[in-house]
């Protein structure tokens, strides 16, 4: 059965509405209906379909949707986002498990199904997904709730059992005690289970708390990882199931033609060749024979509406579009008089941003299979909210019918959570073209990845900004030119206002005080796919905020920090400001050709300061030394957080480093590694993550490290060469020491 089928609908409603708390009031059942496109009112109304699915959700008496309790007294917690590397999972055990006294060597956890009624994010309307930074800040209180009616139901059941006062049984490292008696929650589980769910469960103090915020909890998925127990959608293996590969457009927006498939159905292995809106699928009983049938595919395209540009033919069309005036995203005061009143130093920068892919360390993948009715399908499913309908829209079979069950997953950084479900319809449109009922495992290799994905936009930014003759801002002009991520997706009637999509603007105002502010936006269109990318428009605009605020220190004749401190409005970036610069020992001595760099920058409601210290060769900058300072409110578990923001700096070096997507005449010219070059284990630095102590509310911290770590090289240049710094990748610009 269901986990969830083993408690009657009735408690199990009580249950979700005692644990989801104030935020109940955030859900919106417009956005999942909207999302689902009128459809799928049976999916977030009740229980997942899939019985079957609770072999993967864990053993044991359930106690509510999010905890079960095992005979052994295995407490496995059930994790409604997905954990992609970040470490989402502990994290929302660690909530469950402190608030319950589990023992943490017998914590476990197992993804949720796909039910938005339980497992949606408050923070996404109610949806159920995952992305943005949110799992933390959307699940605190209701993970801790979780276990905190666990725990009290093990004490009203182990106080009937023992015929004693409720007040004096005792919990502690999964054992339950009181008037000389104890039992492990195992034994209690079944009856427990049967008590009475509490509405409004008892939360520790924070004083009180033995694995929230403490060092030394480790990660409940290293041992699994390390040792490859860990199931991936590349690791499933079932009866009778073929792989599949698919012939992708070369141009974005190209459909197939025609194809013949006979030299790739002579290829041993090879079982099927099939046609889908996507591309064409080679179906064989193994990966490597599905490639070579692919590779002796014939195939003609359409390419009526195909994308044809290069990306300088792009840049030119983004250039011109600066030069004209632009929707306004936020405006006060009187720019054009400020930039232009007497005494005041203006300083101009056009900055350049390539498309930039997400090259997860596992590329796309899904398994499917159309059964008795419906659809299952084996992914890490980022956005059940989406891919749930996409499926059963493409499978031809109600929502209600689409069991999804999610797998570990090697890395997303906003890939796979996609409105289209791109890969997800893919694998399930080739099984339904292959018409079997067999499982069909779709494999993108690192090619499709590359070249047939979504990327990050490609943006342009002009400011104009002052300072008076005291050093102050006076007026910041910003002109952002770029694609949106959000037009056309079910997002767009909810995260687009008046043709302004928040991602292309996030984070260019608001920052530091600046009397006369301009914020304009033009929106362009092309047929290059695109997606949300680790920390999403932070990305680019943290970059152009923080370069130019160096520019502006230097032209008012400041120090970069204490002109960042002198103009912050937030107390919480002066902050992480302050203990980065501390830390790192700004104003101190450097070793011989080293210079510093600073950049700041706030994020999914998540304070970050970096500081950075290179040297210049001729080989190129070497990054030699990131000082992170970080406040994301109550810190759940330290090692993750630190793990977080040093990944974080990780990825965004190698962006800032090497990352571009070009095309020619509208193909993607780069294909792996060795033309989308990452960050090498040489070019990492050494990193010191310090975090700030704060009971403020958990926020995000899996993509926040990322923006500040390019503008902070870029300043340590700057501070190097006198040359500010406008385009990114730096791979290509030559830099010499002045």
């Amino acid at each position: 059965m269901h986990m969830l089928q083993k408690l009657a609908p009735d408690a199990v409603s009580k249950a979700a509405a005692a644990l989801a708390g104030p935020a109940a009031a955030l859900l919106s059942r417009r956005f999942v209906l909207a999302a689902m496109g009128g459809v799928g009112v049976g999916l977030m109304l009740g229980f997942a379909p899939a019985a079957e699915a609770a072999a993967d959700a864990g053993t044991g008496a359930a106690f509510n949707p999010f905890v079960r309790v095992a005979p052994d007294g295995t407490v496995t917690v059930i994790i409604k986002h997905l954990d992609k590397g970040q470490g989402t999972a502990t994290g929302l055990a660690t909530l469950a498990a402190d608030e319950m006294d589990a023992d943490w060597s017998k914590v476990t956890t197992a993804f949720a199904p796909a039910d938005a009624k339980y497992y949606g994010n408050a923070l996404f309307g109610g949806a159920q997904g995952t992305g943005g930074s949110t799992s933390m800040a959307a699940s605190y209180d209701v993970y801790r709730k979780a276990g905190a009616a666990a725990r009290a139901m093990l004490v009203a059941a182990a106080a009937r059992q023992w015929s004693v006062d409720p007040a004096t049984v005792k919990v502690s490292n999964g054992m339950v005690s009181a008037g000389g008696r104890s039992a492990g929650f195992g034994a209690l589980a079944e009856a427990a289970a049967r008590e009475t769910v509490p509405a409004d469960p008892v939360l520790k103090a924070p004083s009180a708390f033995t694995l929230i915020g403490k060092e030394g909890v480790h990660r409940l998925d290293n041992v699994a990882k390390t040792t490859g127990a860990g199931i991936y959608t590349q690791d499933v293996k079932l009866p009778g199931m073929l792989v599949a590969v698919v012939a992708h457009p070369p141009r974005f927006g190209a459909k197939p033609k025609s194809f013949d498939g006979a030299a790739a159905r002579a290829v041993k292995g090879v079982s099927d060749v099939v046609m889908v809106p996507q591309g064409v699928a080679v179906l064989a009983t193994t990966t490597h024979a599905a490639i070579k049938g692919r590779d002796a595919l014939k195939v003609e395209w359409d390419e009526t509406a195909a994308e044809t540009r290069s990306t300088a033919d792009m840049i030119g069309e983004y250039r011109a579009a600066l030069a004209k005036p632009g929707a306004p995203v936020e405006s006060h005061g009187d720019v054009e008089k400020a930039l232009a009143a007497p005494g005041v130093k203006l300083v101009e920068a056009e900055f350049e941003f390539p498309y930039l892919a997400h090259a997860a360390m596992e590329p796309m993948n899904a398994v499917a299979q159309l059964k008795d009715g419906g659809v299952i399908i084996w992914t890490g499913s980022q956005l059940p909210v989406a891919d749930v309908p996409n499926a059963a829209r493409t499978a031809g079979v109600a929502p209600e019918k689409v069991d999804i069950r999610s797998l570990w997953t090697g890395g997303s950084f906003g890939r796979r959570a996609l409105a289209s479900s791109d890969f997800v319809v893919e694998a399930v449109a080739i099984a339904k073209a292959h018409g079997k009922g067999v499982p069909v495992k779709l494999v993108w290799t690192r090619e499709d990845d590359m070249k047939a994905g979504y990327y990050r936009p490609l943006y342009l930014h002009k400011v104009r900004a002052a300072v008076d003759a005291s050093g102050k801002p006076v007026a910041w002009h910003h002109h952002v030119v770029g694609q949106s991520i959000l037009s056309g997706t079910f997002f767009e009637p909810m995260m687009v206002k008046n043709g302004i999509d928040e991602t292309s603007i996030e984070g260019t105002h608001g920052a530091y005080v600046v009397p006369n502010l301009k914020v304009e936006l033009t929106t362009v269109k092309t047929g290059v796919p695109v997606l949300w990318w680790r920390s999403v428009g932070h990305t680019h605009t943290a970059y152009a905020v923080e370069v130019m605020m160096d520019q502006l220190a230097r032209a008012a004749g400041q120090d970069p920090v204490a002109f960042r401190l002198a103009h912050a409005t937030d107390e919480r970036m002066k902050a992480v400001i302050r203990l980065a610069a501390e830390k790192a020992g700004w104003g101190g001595p450097l070793p011989a050709g080293r210079t510093r760099g600073i950049a700041a920058h706030r994020s999914f409601n998540t304070y970050v300061a970096e500081v950075v210290e290179i040297t210049l060769a001729d080989a190129g900058i070497k990054v030699e030394r990131v000082v992170a300072a970080v406040d994301c409110g109550r810190i759940v578990n330290p090692d993750v957080v630190r793990a977080q923001v040093e990944g974080g700096i990780g990825f965004g070096l190698g962006a800032a480093l090497h990352g571009a997507i070009t095309l020619d005449k509208g193909a993607v010219e780069q294909a792996n590694f060795d033309t989308y070059v990452p960050l090498r284990m040489s070019e990492m630095p050494k990193v010191e993550v310090h975090m700030v102590a704060s009971d403020a509310a958990p926020t995000g911290i899996g993509e926040p490290g990322v923006p500040p770590l390019a503008p902070a090289v870029a300043n340590a240049i700057f501070a190097a060469t006198g040359r500010p710094v406008h385009s990114l990748p730096f791979a290509g610009q030559t830099f010499k020491p002045s």
